[in-house]
């Protein structure tokens, strides 16, 4: 897993949305610029006492909005392969990602996979 850590988070090709309900902050998730065509989902994150009631799937839905918006002609991302990850993997195979290997700069390193959607 290649998670942001707080520079990465600051790099300018990187942009980053929360969901709250009030004060309590719901969710994060992050875009990355790749190219002009080309986005990568960065940091999807539910907190906690918010995980399997949606929250997931309203950032998920913003990111590729937002994708869409940017003129990008497909969208990546990298998540882990364990089960810890098997909800994370089934809410991107639902939208319609399909697996695919390392993009960008990634290596493969056995514990991660990569998805990619292509844009219309």
């Amino acid at each position: 897993m290649f998670a942001l850590d707080l520079s990465g988070l600051r790099d300018p090709l990187v942009t980053l949305w929360s969901i709250w309900d009030g004060d309590d902050l719901l969710g994060l998730g992050a875009l990355k610029q790749l190219n002009a065509a080309h986005g990568e989902i960065k940091s999807m994150r539910t907190a906690p006492a918010h995980l399997r009631r949606g929250v997931a799937g309203m950032m998920l839905d913003h990111l590729l909005a937002e994708a869409r918006g940017r003129g990008y002609r497909c969208i990546s991302l990298e998540t882990g392969s364990t089960e810890a990850f098997a909800p994370a993997r089934a809410l991107y195979e639902r939208t319609g990602f399909a697996e695919t290997g390392p993009f960008a700069d990634y290596t493969d390193t056995g514990f991660s996979r990569y998805y990619t959607l292509e844009l219309a």
